[in-house]
C-alpha cells in the first residue's frame, strides 16, 4: 500500500497519523504519540528557552542547545521507527507531511530569552523543525504545510469542501477509535495531502 505519515507538533511531542491508500479507499495504518524529549528531561526540555531564563549566557545557550539536538535526534529516531514500521507491513511511503508554522527570525538564544513571547516563538518553531529535519534525514519527500492553511490547501488540493473532508477524516477516526482528537484529525488530513500532493 502506498502510504503517507501525517506530523503535528507540541511542546515535546507529536501527533503520527500514517494514511495508506488501497484500493481507492483510505486508511489509517499507524497513530501513536511520538516522545521529542527524554522522559528524564522532561521537565526543563519541552521548554528549553523557559528553562534557559535567568541563566548566564554560556550555560543559558548550552541548554538550549541541548535541547535542540535532542529533539532533533529523538524526532529522527520516531521517523525512522514509523517508517521501518511501514516497509516491514510491505508499505511504500510516499511523503511525510509536517504540519509547520511561521518562520523565526534568527534570533541569537540571549535575544530569544529577553522577551517572552519570542521564547513562545522559539519553543513552537523547535519541534516542528526538528520534525522537518528529520523527514529530511531519513530520505523521505517532505510536504510542509503551514498549519494556519491546513484546510485550505487541503479543500484545494483535493478538490474537496471543508465539511466532506472532516466527514472522512471523522470515519477515519470511527475505524481506528479513540484517541482521534484534533491532532490527529490535523495530522491525517496533512496525510492525505501529502498522498496527493505530487
Amino acid at each position: 500500500m502506498r502510504i503517507a505519515l501525517g506530523l503535528k507538533a507540541h511542546s515535546g511531542w507529536a501527533a503520527l497519523v500514517a494514511l495508506g491508500k488501497g484500493d481507492g479507499d483510505l486508511r489509517v495504518v499507524d497513530r501513536r504519540r511520538v516522545e521529542l524529549v527524554e522522559e528524564a528531561d522532561a521537565l526543563w526540555a519541552k521548554q528549553p528557552y523557559h528553562a534557559a531564563e535567568g541563566l548566564p549566557p554560556d550555560a543559558a545557550r548550552e541548554m538550549v542547545e541541548r535541547g535542540v539536538e535532542a529533539a532533533r535526534r529523538l524526532a529522527r529516531r520516531e521517523i525512522q521507527a514509523a517508517a521501518h514500521r511501514a516497509r516491514d507491513a510491505g508499505h511504500e511511503i510516499a511523503a511525510c507531511a509536517v504540519l509547520v508554522g511561521e518562520p523565526m527570525p534568527a534570533w541569537s538564544v540571549a535575544e530569544i530569552i529577553a522577551v517572552h513571547f519570542r521564547m513562545h516563538k522559539a519553543e513552537g518553531v523547535l519541534f516542528r523543525d526538528a520534525l522537518v529535519r528529520a523527514a529530511d534525514a531519513c530520505g523521505l519527500r517532505l510536504v510542509a504545510i503551514p498549519e494556519n492553511t491546513l484546510i485550505e490547501q487541503a479543500e484545494r488540493l483535493l478538490a474537496a469542501p471543508a465539511n466532506e473532508l472532516w466527514k472522512r477524516i471523522a470515519m477515519l477516526g470511527k475505524a481506528v477509535g479513540p484517541p482521534w482528537g484534533k491532532d490527529q484529525k490535523d495530522a491525517a488530513l496533512a496525510a492525505m495531502i501529502a498522498l496527493q500532493d505530487r
